[in-house]
């Protein structure tokens, strides 16, 4: 009887875990993407958006991921050190729908150079998939927070 209820209370525990595992996955790639996208990193970006990405920005334009990427590549990998300006995530939110993942976070701009240090915030939403045992973004949209 013993080990049914420890068969029993494992498999109750299974899907938490399975879900806070996903959700260390997509955070883990969230921060990665920050890091890629504050050096203008192509092979991040190209990793990063699902082909079929339909993207929104903060300027209210609306595009997928062919026109995203000719952006990335046309401004080129920045190789400044330090870097002046980056990326951060706060407050991330990730809900699950089945094999589809909603995140919801801050985006900071942060910008440090001779001129000081400024701070920009973004709400960002996006809806990832798994593929090919990676999480893609298919669906993104920006918003420039009032601060």
């Amino acid at each position: 009887m013993r080990q049914l209820l420890t068969v029993i209370m494992l498999a109750l525990c299974f899907p938490v875990i399975a879900q806070e595992s996903k959700q260390q996955e997509i955070t883990k790639t969230l921060h990665w993407f920050m890091e890629g996208a504050s050096i203008n990193s192509a092979s991040v970006h190209d990793a990063f958006w699902a082909d079929e990405l339909v993207y929104t920005s903060s300027s209210g334009k609306r595009f997928g991921k062919s026109e995203l990427m000719d952006g990335v590549r046309s401004g080129g990998e920045i190789t400044e050190e330090p870097l002046t300006n980056y990326y951060t995530a706060e407050d991330i939110q990730i809900a699950f729908y089945g094999e589809t993942a909603v995140i919801n976070f801050t985006l900071v701009s942060n910008t440090d150079n001779h001129a000081g240090y400024s701070r920009e915030t973004f709400l960002n939403s996006g809806v990832f998939i798994q593929r090919d045992g990676r999480w893609q973004a298919v669906n993104w949209n920006a918003t420039r927070a009032s601060n």
